[in-house]
């Protein structure tokens, strides 16, 4: 599947125009390398998104079996959205965010870690629908490398968003305006996902994609406002970190190889969070 091409035409990665596989540069975009090492045909087997959806969805699986397991005899089966909730004690352990992890034990890299962890069965099943309708629909705009920085930048901003309004509203009596002591979950940066769509319809004059996204982004925001224990916060800030990112990404450029670098760099960044978490949180219970 991973087979090296190392011979005649490849489709350059950035643009899509015809280039040879040992061009230096895309005669069209002027992307260093088009061809990646000739490994670009492989590639582009996985998708257009180059794989990413499976590893959200294996991933943030693997991760909330864990802490299922974590939680021993302390699963919560009560009420729809809390059917087969991990305790909180696992869920602290493998990198939660909110005021309560970041402002009282200093564990401020969990922004990027509690993406990756859900709390509940229909938690992690409607964000794992929504990151498979999402994240390739911004690949193919974007390009895969610049849709995980806006997906891991969404979930940095989003969560910072929600524990500082946890730490400095957390004793406001209106619910959705307190912010998270804790808080979890693949909806801020799917809210960046929605921003990053919106700011490419404004961006390219495309109505119809900028009206769908905003569409989505306004429903699932009054839903958040009517169920209780969503993070609004998260999604209001995981929406703008999308929105602003994507100034600054401009859609309308092809990708260039920095930008797929910076995405797993994105993606390594967060695999370490994940085991300082577990590392840093395992030294606290013991």
């Amino acid at each position: 599947m991973f087979k090296r091409q190392t011979s005649g035409s490849v489709v350059c990665s950035s643009c899509g125009s015809l280039v040879g596989v040992r061009d230096d540069r895309c005669f069209n975009c002027g992307r260093l390398n088009p061809g990646l090492w000739g490994y670009a045909p492989a590639l582009r087997r996985l998708g257009q998104d180059l794989g990413f959806v499976p590893i959200v969805i294996w991933s943030c699986s693997a991760l909330y079996a864990l802490t299922l397991l974590a939680s021993g005899g302390r699963i919560r089966m009560q009420g729809l959205f809390s059917f087969l909730s991990p305790s909180v004690e696992s869920l602290f352990l493998f990198g939660a965010s909110g005021a309560i992890p970041i402002f009282g034990y200093g564990r401020w890299w969990t922004v990027l870690s509690a993406g990756w962890l859900h709390g509940g069965l229909l938690h992690i099943l409607f964000n794992m629908l929504w990151v498979r309708q999402l994240a390739p629909a911004t690949a193919d705009i974007y390009g895969p490398g610049r849709m995980v920085i806006i997906y891991t930048v969404a979930s940095i901003v989003g969560f910072s968003m929600s524990s500082v309004a946890g730490m400095a509203f957390g004793g406001l009596p209106i619910p959705f305006l307190r912010g998270a002591q804790f808080t979890i979950g693949a909806s801020a940066p799917i809210f960046g996902l929605l921003g990053a769509l919106v700011y490419y319809g404004h961006r390219s004059g495309s109505s119809a994609i900028r009206t769908e996204a905003m569409g989505y982004a306004v429903t699932l925001f009054f839903f958040g406002l009517i169920m209780q224990g969503v993070d609004n916060y998260a999604h209001a800030g995981g929406f703008l970190g999308g929105y602003v990112v994507s100034r600054f990404l401009d859609p309308l450029r092809a990708e260039r190889l920095e930008h797929l670098i910076g995405g797993l760099a994105c993606l390594v960044l967060t695999l370490l969070s994940i085991i300082v978490s577990l590392v840093q949180g395992l030294r606290l219970f013991l």
